[in-house]
């Protein structure tokens, strides 16, 4: 009895999308064999919360479901967390790569949107990230350009990171605003 419950209560977990996906990319790829080609399918797909969380698979089968559901899948298991800033953009401007995929990730003010070119917007999407400016060097490879994204967003560092790194409040790592500074100048005098 306790295990069809733990079933049933699997498959409702399952049936509740906390996850939003987005299909980037499907190829159909042939092996030789005796009797001649035997086609099948590879999906690509890019997984997230649109809170911060992104991640990204793929799958091969003989079906275009079958190949989609195994990405989402894999994407689903190596999901990434990234710190964002207001919720809406990036922290800082990165560069990340692989292979001979290269990207560029800068950081952006409200209203700007996402300006990025196709498989990297579906990962700016899937992350929830509104405001950004991204260009894509090299290669134009969706695979490559997606684990270069995922790359350069591991290396993101929120200022409440560092601060915990250098053992520092986070106020003492942030620079003074223009605000800040006629009370200080008025408090050295």
């Amino acid at each position: 009895m306790a295990r069809e419950d733990n079933r049933r209560d699997r498959r409702d977990r399952d049936e509740t999308p906390e996850f939003a996906d987005r299909l980037v990319a499907i190829n159909r790829v042939s092996k030789t064999v005796k009797g001649g080609k035997r086609f099948g399918f590879a999906a690509l797909v890019v997984v997230g919360d649109q809170k911060g969380r992104v991640g990204y698979g793929k799958g091969k089968a003989r079906e275009v479901p079958e190949a989609i559901r195994k990405a989402t899948e894999q994407a689903k298991r190596q999901m990434i967390r990234v710190p964002l800033r207001e919720g809406r953009t990036l922290h800082h401007d990165m560069y990340g790569r692989h292979g001979a995929g290269k990207v560029v990730l800068r950081t952006a003010p409200a209203g700007t949107g996402i300006i990025a070119g196709g498989p990297m917007r579906a990962v700016f999407e899937m992350l929830g990230v509104q405001d950004v400016v991204a260009k894509s060097l090299g290669s134009q490879n969706p695979y490559n350009m997606i684990r270069a994204t995922i790359e350069g967003l591991k290396r993101e560092t929120s200022p409440r990171m560092v601060a915990q790194r250098r053992g520092r409040k986070v106020s003492d790592i942030l620079p003074k605003t223009a605000s800040d500074a006629p009370a200080d100048a008025a408090a050295e005098a």
